[in-house]
């Protein structure tokens, strides 16, 4: 929008004189023929970049419409220059700058001299109206910063409590899970009492009515023998499972070897059973609990012998590396773990079932294909866990699966000779 410009004179020919001598600077002009109607004009109208008026004109004179102009707060800020043909007095003079006016310009007027002094003002009024947008501007902006470092701040609070009720979630589930692996204990060692008696009584039947009884009453017999030696193992394993609650202090300076070959050992009896072979590479010596190293390679073993295949012998591979891996704790970190793998020629399973096998009860194939309660890879889980490493696996059906323990090596490492 070009700068406006209010022209006030009661006599046309002087309007007209100003408006031709201005015109072809490219300014608006609205025009007023008495200090009332440019009052007038003044209530709906505050936007002008100037105000050319005459002092001499009836009824209200220049100074006394200036004098109303500025006692509205919002039309203080646009300059008036008078327009007189009368050379005034100091006192005179000193009125009219009182009054509100900037300058003045004496009759006949010099065209020259009234563009540059129109110019100057305009060129006042531009730069007010630019900075008067960048202050809003600065306004939104600073009023979007301050709401969104409230946001922010908000977010911070939410982020606060959110962690702390996660804190204290997990505060309580440490607790109900150690409630629930008491519980697990004491109602696996109470269940052993009865079981004990209906194992020994059951025995006693079969061994004294066996052929004596008719052929559905031994079927019965037999099935309550095999159910009660199908509890007596889920127990044990419960048992096992409840009490991984590893003691730091436990954990020494061990060989894997010796402990490898320990379990090999006890379950010499399966392992000829099944005509299985285990190809053992060096094992390190690391800083573990013996106990639950024990049980971790004897669950991993009897699950490679258990899942084996019809008419094929099992071949299970043991063997050891030392990898960095990318830690959980912090971005880009690596530490140094050792890698061990357990791989079999068994029946394999889905790798998307990958997941579920560690979990408690999760079984792939129905009871009636293979034994176990469907926690011994569980314990594994567990166990691994209490050394602060992970474990996972590999695999395809019909084409066996590899079981790899990540453990940390934050303590002293050997090669075991």
């Amino acid at each position: 929008m070009p700068p406006k410009i209010l022209l006030v004179d009661d006599r046309e020919d002087n309007l007209m004189s100003i408006e031709a001598i201005l015109g072809t600077d490219g300014y608006q002009f609205v025009k007023a023929n008495s200090g009332r109607q440019a009052l007038k004009i003044l209530l709906s109208e505050f936007d002008f970049a100037l105000i050319l008026m005459d002092v001499k004109m009836p009824n209200l004179n220049g100074f006394e419409t200036a004098e109303l102009i500025y006692e509205r707060e919002k039309l203080k800020h646009i300059p008036i220059i008078f327009i007189t043909a009368n050379n005034f007095g100091d006192e005179n003079i000193f009125k009219g700058y009182r009054s509100g006016a900037v300058d003045y310009i004496y009759k006949p007027i010099n065209s020259d001299l009234l563009r540059a002094k129109v110019s100057v003002f305009v060129d006042l009024y531009k730069k007010n109206h630019k900075l008067l947008l960048q202050e809003q501007t600065l306004k939104s902006i600073n009023k979007n910063l301050e709401s969104e470092i409230n946001e922010r701040k908000a977010s911070e609070e939410k982020v606060k409590d959110l962690n702390h009720q996660l804190l204290q979630n997990i505060e309580r589930l440490e607790s109900a899970n150690k409630e629930l692996d008491r519980f697990a204990f004491m109602a696996s060692h109470d269940l052993q009492e009865p079981l004990r008696k209906i194992i020994t009584f059951s025995d006693r039947l079969s061994s004294k009515y066996n052929g004596k009884l008719d052929e559905e009453a031994d079927m019965y017999i037999n099935r309550i023998q095999s159910a009660a030696e199908r509890m007596r193992v889920l127990i044990k394993d419960i048992l096992a499972l409840s009490k991984i609650v590893a003691d730091k202090s436990s954990f020494v300076e061990t060989n894997l070897n010796t402990i490898l070959n320990e379990v090999i050992t006890e379950m010499d009896g399966s392992i000829k059973e099944k005509g299985a072979k285990i190809l053992v590479e060096k094992l390190p010596v690391l800083i573990v609990n013996p106990g639950l190293m024990h049980s971790l390679f004897h669950n991993l073993i009897s699950n490679s012998l258990k899942y084996s295949k019809n008419n094929i012998k099992p071949i299970i591979r043991i063997s050891s590396e030392i990898s960095f891996e990318k830690t959980k704790s912090e971005k880009n970190s690596k530490e140094k773990y050792c890698r061990i793998q357990v791989t079999d020629n068994g029946i394999g399973f889905d790798q998307k079932d990958s997941e579920k096998i560690f979990s408690i009860f999760k079984r792939l194939h129905f009871n009636n294909e293979f034994e176990g309660t469907g926690i011994g890879l569980a314990i594994c889980k567990k166990i691994i866990e209490e050394h602060n490493g992970y474990i996972s696996a590999l695999s395809k059906v019909d084409e066996g699966s590899t079981f790899i323990i990540s453990l940390p090596l934050t303590n002293k490492l050997v090669l075991a000779e």
